[in-house]
């Protein structure tokens, strides 16, 4: 059973600069539908304001939800932000919040959409507004849902933004997995932080996950993993700088809630970038890899 979190404000409309596709949001649903008879839909609520700010500058909140994002900050999103994006940006980090709390319940849940990892406390950056990754571990842990979190970011594109935020915490472990020469330019620091060469295949990349579990999941002992589960890494993205197949990706995923579920750790998925000029495809790798993720965790 998928247990996936989604939200009709996820599609908002497309703005009217920026090359972001926002119906991709809908077309992971069709797929699921398609492809996953057995899932169950969940609907978030907005996530608070008080706990976006936890994580933001309380100034740059304000810009957004009141759309009045300066033009320097939307050139650095990428695309201009709207009401109804501001509207989308809160569903999405509730998303991931409600996604993890059903991860603690059923061993794994996935949200639709979020992963936006590369927004930082005072600004967006790279089709990032606000990072619902950062705001939902702060959350889980200052509610006492969770101990201690392990965030793992496969997008092809450094973490940066998490890295950043949750920068000193003995509480959170970032690891990013990433292509050396991809976005962004100058990379922060995780916890961990492997880059990695272009082309770079399935074997070898999913040697490298592996070793990289095998030594962080017994030293930090989280009791929730947050996965960013991009899909961009492929062969085929238009933005990606590595060369996994369909079958590695898949790969991938169970590789990741074998090794957590292994230990009993609960793991929530956010989408994560999946770029290119069939939309449908990329909305079909989206789908297959929570899919394939929710059927590992059931054996």
């Amino acid at each position: 059973m998928l247990h996936i979190v989604h939200h009709a404000d996820y599609v908002a409309r497309r703005p009217a600069s920026g090359s972001f596709v926002f119906d991709k949001y809908q077309l992971v649903m069709e797929a699921i539908r398609d492809h996953a008879p057995r899932h169950i839909a969940y609907e978030p609520t907005p996530m608070e304001r008080h706990w976006i700010e936890a994580v933001h500058d309380p100034d740059y909140v304000a810009q957004v939800l009141t759309a009045t994002v300066p033009r320097t900050i939307e050139r650095r999103i990428g695309f201009p932000v709207s009401a109804a994006i501001a509207s989308r940006v809160c569903y999405t980090s509730g998303g991931t919040w409600l996604a993890a709390r059903l991860a603690l319940q059923h061993g794994y849940a996935a949200n639709s959409a979020g992963g936006s990892h590369h927004a930082l406390a005072d600004t967006g950056a790279g089709y990032c507004v606000f990072n619902d990754l950062a705001i939902t571990a702060n959350r889980l842990l200052a509610q006492g849902d969770a101990r201690k979190i392990l965030i793992v970011d496969l997008d092809v594109h450094q973490g940066d933004g998490t890295a950043v935020l949750l920068a000193g915490r003995e509480d959170i472990f970032t690891l990013s997995i990433h292509s050396e020469r991809n976005f962004p330019t100058r990379k922060a620091r995780s916890s961990r932080d492997i880059a990695l060469p272009d082309g770079i295949e399935d074997d070898a990349y999913l040697a490298i996950l592996d070793e990289a579990l095998h030594e962080i999941l017994p030293g930090f002992e989280p009791d929730l993993l947050l996965y960013q589960a991009g899909v961009d890494p492929h062969v085929d993205d238009r933005l990606g700088r590595l060369a996994l197949t369909d079958a590695g990706l898949e790969r991938r995923e169970r590789m990741v809630i074998r090794r957590a579920r292994g230990r009993g750790i609960a793991v929530a998925s956010a989408l994560g970038g999946g770029y290119g000029h069939d939309h449908r495809a990329v909305a079909l790798r989206h789908a297959r890899s929570m899919i394939a993720m929710a059927d590992e965790a059931s054996r």
